[in-house]
C-alpha cells in the first residue's frame, strides 16, 4: 500500500502548519540543537523552542492511512516514497530489487531501495506509523521523472501492476500530485498546493 512521501525543506514550520490546516496530526519533531539530536514532538508547540538554533532531521504528520515527513534542507527536494508491506512481501521485493541492481539498505524502522530514478523507495512493514483518526488514504501519486522504466520496474519489483503512480515527463525527479481519499478538503477548493509545490487533492 503507498502510504508516504518525504521532502526536505529550508521552512519546515510552514510545512507542519499546511498539513496541520489539511487536516493531518504532528506525531514527531526531531532536531538537531547543540550537537545532540533532540525530541521536541508534542505537546511541544513551536513557541516552547523558538528562538533556538535547531536543525529538524523530521518532522512526522499523519492522517489515517497518510504518512508525510519533511526535514531541514537548503532546498526543495523530493527524497523518496513509501509502500507498506507484509514481512514476507518485504522480503520477496528485497530480493527482486537486487536483481535489478538497486542496492538495499536496511536499518531497524524502515528499508531503503536506491532507485535510477533520483529517489528512493521505503519499505515498512511497521502498521503503526499509521493513525486510526480515519479512512484517509492516498488514491494516486504524479511523478515527474525524467527518465521512463519506472512503471515495468514497480511491476516487476511488486509483482503486480501498481495503479497508484502516474508519471509525467519533466527534466528532474519531483512528486507533483497526491490523491487523497476518505476525506473531504479542509477548505472550499478541492485542490491545495503545499509550500514544496505539491497539489493535494481530496475526495
Amino acid at each position: 500500500m503507498l502510504f508516504h512521501y518525504h521532502f526536505w525543506t529550508p521552512d519546515v514550520e510552514e510545512m507542519e502548519r499546511f498539513y496541520q490546516e489539511a487536516g493531518f496530526q504532528t506525531y514527531q519533531r526531531i532536531g538537531k540543537s547543540e550537537g545532540s539530536f533532540q525530541d521536541f514532538s508534542p505537546p511541544l508547540t513551536w513557541e516552547d523552542f523558538r528562538g533556538q538554533a535547531i536543525l529538524f532531521r523530521i518532522i512526522e504528520m499523519r492522517k489515517g492511512m497518510i504518512n508525510v515527513t519533511f526535514g531541514h534542507g537548503k532546498k526543495i527536494q523530493f527524497d523518496h516514497i513509501g509502500f507498506l508491506v507484509s514481512p514476507s512481501e518485504h522480503e520477496e521485493i528485497c530480493d527482486r530489487a537486487k536483481r535489478l541492481g538497486w542496492s538495499v539498505e536496511h536499518n531497524p524502522k524502515r528499508t531503503f531501495l536506491a532507485t535510477p530514478y533520483q529517489f528512493e523507495i521505503e519499505l515498512q512493514t511497521d502498521r503503526s506509523y499509521l493513525a486510526s483518526d480515519s479512512a484517509a488514504a492516498i488514491r494516486q501519486m504524479t511523478l515527474q521523472l525524467p527518465q521512463e522504466g519506472l512503471l515495468e520496474d514497480l511491476r516487476i519489483l511488486f509483482g503486480e501492476e501498481i495503479p497508484g503512480i502516474r508519471l509525467q515527463k519533466g527534466p528532474a525527479a519531483m512528486l507533483t500530485e497526491v490523491d487523497m481519499s476518505g476525506f473531504p478538503s479542509p477548505v472550499e477548493a478541492t485542490t491545495l498546493l503545499d509550500p514544496c509545490g505539491v497539489r493535494l487533492s481530496f475526495s
